[in-house]
């Protein structure tokens, strides 16, 4: 993901976008744990657009921006797979 990209995207959905990159990471670094994968180059990048989407929220934040509030139904709407 480019960073002019990011940029482009609300607080909110910068944080919505970090938070789903750590648990791809998550089940990525458990299914390379079980040896189900192989990889290496997907988890580099996954780690390396997770930074640029902290980065990105910091600097929003140091700006002032603040997040929209979740609406209780966006927020129980959450997928499980």
């Amino acid at each position: 993901m480019k960073a002019n990209k990011i940029r482009n995207m609300d607080l909110g959905e910068v944080e919505r976008q970090a938070q789903e990159s750590q648990e791809q990471l998550f089940r990525f670094r458990f299914q390379m744990g079980m040896g189900q994968t192989e990889g290496l180059k997907k988890y580099r990048s996954l780690k390396k657009d997770r930074a640029r989407l902290l980065t990105i929220r910091s600097e929003k934040i140091a700006a002032g921006e603040t997040a929209a509030p979740v609406s209780a139904k966006a927020a129980s709407g959450k997928k499980k797979k």
